[in-house]
């Protein structure tokens, strides 16, 4: 990790149809548009290697210690190559998921222990951390709703309720052990208060 990080890293966590995509584009261009250069990224993803990845870990069935080592291998290659250098510039990023994700997928989705995606992240990260995480919360059952659009299904939405609620459960979770960092954003409300609520978040107009 570099020694001094001048930008900052936003992340973007929640359920999958919690909502964080629909807002990330506007956020992206409300910071924007309070001076700040912006760079937006996603997880699994960010790098040729990362979307080839993402690809696989979208797709493919494998064992789910696999699955969150090869999540910290493209989040690793994602740091190296793209996130470190670009807040070492000065850049604010703003990312759809991080670290956070793989704790509520592949631990409270699919009971892979904390305590050895803690080693995978110290191993992978050292200590880094996002600035800020903003946590899309909604109920599982209307998540579901929004995602069945009829649409491809990635192997992660095809999941049982159940399964969304643990990752949603471990998202509070962790929310609330690390409250300076995580805000939760109540995801149910109309688009313009979820949007009000974030401009406040960052003290913007």
């Amino acid at each position: 990790m570099p020694a001094a990080l001048r930008g900052r890293l936003i992340t973007l966590e929640g359920i999958d149809g919690a909502g964080k995509s629909t807002h990330l584009p506007w956020l992206a261009e409300l910071l924007a548009q309070g001076g700040r250069q912006v760079w937006v990224t996603r997880e699994p993803g960010g790098t040729a290697l990362g979307e080839r990845l993402r690809e696989l870990l979208l797709r493919e069935p494998m064992a789910h210690v696999t699955e969150a080592l090869l999540m910290f291998a493209a989040r690793r290659e994602h740091c190296e190559r793209e996130i470190w250098p670009r807040l070492a510039q000065g850049t604010w990023v703003l990312c759809d998921r991080f670290t956070d994700a793989t704790y509520a997928y592949q631990g409270g989705g699919h009971g892979v222990a904390a305590t050895l995606i803690a080693d995978m992240e110290r191993v992978a990260l050292d200590d880094f951390q996002p600035d800020l995480t903003l946590v899309f919360d909604v109920p599982v059952g209307i998540a579901r709703e929004r995602i069945a659009d009829g649409r491809s299904l990635d192997k992660f939405e095809r999941q049982q309720a159940e399964f969304f609620e643990r990752v949603r459960a471990t998202y509070l979770a962790r929310a609330a052990a690390d409250p300076q960092r995580c805000r939760v954003v109540d995801s149910t409300q109309p688009l313009a208060k979820v949007r009000e609520e974030i401009a406040a978040i960052f003290a913007l107009p």
